[in-house]
């Protein structure tokens, strides 16, 4: 069968599975399978491509860092350090307009530099920030608003869980990933920071007028200043740590996840909250893992098929340059983004769009942090942003409707663009700090 053809048939297979509902790891699952068995000529040589990918896929030492990562963010939230982060953040921003908004996207910034998990920052300022603000008399989709965009922060500002899936489908560093993403991940913060400030002096009726400032923050007990500090000191020592070679992303995930052990039983968790905690970490990675398996299976049947060259040969013959296909893939990573959650869109592009960025020319670490940007910009995108269902779905208010907050979080959206847009034009903004390393 003709290559091109080929990648026309598997590419439509596998989208018209995903897009009737199939799960993404059935459908990866599936087409890889088939295509394979037709590539080899029968299926017996098929299945022993699948044991042997099922076993090298995940057996890698590097593997450890999700489910390690994963639990130090659920020990941490869990614990009520997040809570008390966000206390501090507030409290230190004084009488600044917009003070609880603001106080939310910095809360999401040093959270995210814990949790690596969009949702899971959602999730949690859904329930600590929006009944502070909403008691303080802001509008409620711009509160919710603030949360939604701003979680897009967990998967840029390491550790982050979609970085490390991009690390080991491109065998890129992930330790160079982490730290590439500090620097765009504080430029975006700045940008919502300022953006929330500007809204709140034009339009201070939404954002509780001097209701905002007539009941100042409550004073830190000492459990939230021991909270706060300890969220500081575990960020400073995993990244500081991967950053100057004290040790690898996974031996930091391992000593992020002991210390936030020992914050989270000086915060008075009990061992039941603690086993809850490893049993929320082992649903949300087992996905993630299987999910791999298919892709290690799903890149294999790239390369056995010529996929990847078919697709490259037709991309750069259209002549549209580096910034037209680049263009050309944003809107798939925007149009995916609509229907499937970041990481099954990453599994699905990736081992495509990254070979191509780099014939391009494309640095390849700047490429990952664009492609990040735009991924995450399908969280907040209707009709199925996932940020935004998990913000409503945590609220339960039902004077708020999907709608209000997909509105409010368009500002957000856009942001996300423009910096991407920035790292295009500027690599360097991307790849400065890992050339220090």
């Amino acid at each position: 069968m003709d290559g091109y053809l080929f990648s026309l048939i598997m590419i439509g297979a596998l989208l018209a599975l995903v897009l009737a509902g199939i799960h993404i790891v059935t459908a990866l699952g599936v087409v890889s399978f088939v295509g394979i068995a037709m590539l080899m000529g029968g299926l017996d040589p098929a299945l022993n491509l699948l044991s042997n990918t099922a076993y090298e896929s995940i057996r890698d030492y590097v593997f450890a860092v999700i489910p390690l990562f994963v639990l130090m963010g659920e020990l941490v939230a869990r614990s009520g350090a997040a809570g008390d982060l966000y206390q501090m953040v507030n409290r230190a921003l004084g009488r600044m307009p917009g003070r609880l908004a603001i106080a939310t996207v910095g809360g999401n910034t040093v959270f995210g530099a814990v949790t690596g998990v969009s949702i899971a920052s959602a999730a949690t300022f859904s329930r600590i920030a929006y009944p502070a603000m909403v008691s303080h008399g802001y509008d409620k989709s711009i509160s919710l608003g603030s949360i939604a965009g701003s979680a897009a922060l967990g998967m840029l500002i390491p550790p982050s869980v979609l970085m490390i899936v991009w690390g080991v489908l491109t065998e890129l560093s992930v330790g160079k990933l982490f730290i590439a993403g500090i620097l765009p991940g504080l430029l975006l913060t700045v940008f919502y920071g300022v953006f929330l400030l500007v809204y709140a002096i034009r339009r201070p009726d939404l954002f509780g007028g001097q209701r905002e400032f007539s009941v100042a923050p409550p004073p830190l007990t000492r459990d939230q200043i021991t909270g706060s500090i300890g969220v500081g000191i575990l960020i400073v020592l995993v990244l500081g740590g991967i950053w100057f070679g004290f040790f690898t992303p996974t031996e930091a995930a391992g000593i992020g996840a002991l210390l936030a052990l020992g914050l989270a039983l000086f915060k008075g968790m009990t061992w039941r909250q603690i086993a809850d905690a490893v049993w929320q970490t082992g649903r949300t990675s087992a996905p993630i893992l299987f999910l791999l398996i298919m892709a290690q299976l799903y890149s294999r049947l790239l390369a056995f098929g010529g996929i990847v060259d078919s697709i490259q040969d037709t991309l750069l013959g259209l002549g549209l340059g580096p910034f037209g296909v680049l263009a050309v893939m944003f809107l798939i990573w925007f149009i995916l983004g609509m229907f499937i959650d970041s990481v099954s869109t990453i599994l699905l592009t990736v081992p495509i769009f990254h070979p191509i960025a780099v014939a391009l020319g494309i640095d390849p670490i700047a490429f990952a942090i664009v492609g990040i940007l735009a991924i995450e910009a399908g969280l907040v995108t209707p009709p199925f942003g996932i940020s935004v269902f998990t913000v409503k779905s945590t609220i339960n208010d039902p004077d708020i409707s999907l709608g209000a907050i997909f509105k409010a979080a368009i500002p957000y959206w856009i942001m996300l663009l423009i910096l991407a847009v920035l790292i295009v034009l500027f690599p360097g903004i991307a790849t400065l700090l890992p050339g220090m390393m």
